[in-house]
């Protein structure tokens, strides 16, 4: 079941009959990028819930340790500044902005049957927000709140598995254990006779891999001759990797985002000669072989529908206070953090 279940019918019997709403205005606390790697909670003042809309009080979030990384820095390139806007964030790049896509909160106003219902939504980092019922998805059975943070990732792993053209029986091998790294090997691994390899430089990855029912290895002791390569390490080291791991007119698709940092691409040595294609994948487009019939609706609501294993917990840190969370960003976004999801627990 989600918000979108809904009939017309009801939701405007519910507006018209809905009572006054809470006071006028109400403060809450939003996560503003203010300048390179700085940030602050600012107090702002939530207007009164509009009819047609619903209140939900956060109750986690999730960093994106990728793209939020380069967001921090200022590193986001003028060139993307509008593709590279949040659903629903506030502000402008470089700075200030509010930005963020991973929320999990409690229906506090709207419908009766929704209140209490606990929704995912691609909203910034804020205590409490108004969504219209068709940008919330209802956490399906089975999948925790804190589970349910890692939703926006579950999206475009799916997203590059539809793009890789993946199929049983393959050897696949994902360079770069990091969150979306770990779930897309997670979904290749659930293709009959498929053989997935996470490959990334830390061997502290080795369990998590374990724990998810895939493979593991280093670099130096990654398979070759793979069938699809999915690239996630946003580093030329482990772009290199990718590629050497390519079998004979093989496929590296590329997921990871640089922002506005040069990349050297090894592009000597077999690559023209084995006929190897570098393709990028990205979730603001739906796969061109889903694109005719599949919406975003559809993706995010399978996208969650896919976080029911809770194996996957195993992906989420310990969590980060939303009070603390200005000090704790240097350390939770730099190069040398260890932390995959980075769970954010609202009061």
């Amino acid at each position: 079941m989600s918000a979108h279940n809904l009939t017309f019918e009801d939701w405007d019997q519910f507006v018209a009959n809905a009572p006054p709403n809470q006071p006028e205005f109400e403060s809450v606390q939003a996560l503003w990028y203010i300048a390179p790697e700085s940030a602050e909670l600012r107090l702002e003042e939530l207007p009164a819930c509009p009819k047609e809309a619903l209140l939900i009080r956060s109750k986690f979030g999730a960093l994106s340790r990728g793209t939020e990384s380069l967001v921090f820095r200022g590193l986001v390139p003028e060139s993307e500044y509008q593709r590279m806007r949040a659903p629903f964030m506030e502000g402008s790049f470089p700075f200030p902005v509010k930005y963020g896509y991973a929320n999990v909160g409690q229906v506090e106003l709207g419908p009766p049957a929704l209140i209490g219902k606990m929704v995912f939504g691609l909203m910034p980092h804020q205590s409490r927000y108004h969504a219209n019922p068709q940008d919330v998805f209802m956490l399906p059975d089975g999948v925790s709140p804190e589970r349910a943070v890692l939703a926006a990732n579950m999206e475009t792993a799916l997203n590059a598995v539809w793009d890789g053209a993946v199929g049983p029986g393959d050897t696949i091998a994902v360079v770069g254990g990091g969150v979306l790294g770990c779930l897309v090997a997670y979904l290749c691994a659930h293709l009959p006779g498929a053989k997935v390899t996470l490959v990334d430089i830390n061997p502290e990855r080795a369990h998590i891999a374990q724990a998810l029912g895939i493979q593991f290895a280093l670099p130096e002791s990654a398979p070759i001759d793979c069938d699809v390569v999915f690239h996630c390490s946003a580093s030329a080291t482990g772009l290199a990797s990718a590629i050497a791991c390519a079998g004979e007119e093989a496929t590296v698709l590329e997921l990871s985002w640089y922002g506005s940092t040069p990349i050297a691409a090894p592009l000597g040595g077999a690559f023209h000669s084995r006929q190897i294609r570098l393709q990028s994948s990205q979730v603001g487009h739906i796969s061109a072989s889903r694109r005719p019939r599949w919406t975003y609706h559809r993706r995010l609501s399978a996208a969650l529908e896919l976080l029911v294993d809770a194996r996957l917990d195993c992906l989420l840190s310990a969590p980060i206070d939303f009070d603390a969370l200005p000090k704790q960003l240097p350390e939770l976004l730099g190069s040398h953090s260890s932390e995959l999801c980075c769970l954010i627990r609202y009061p």
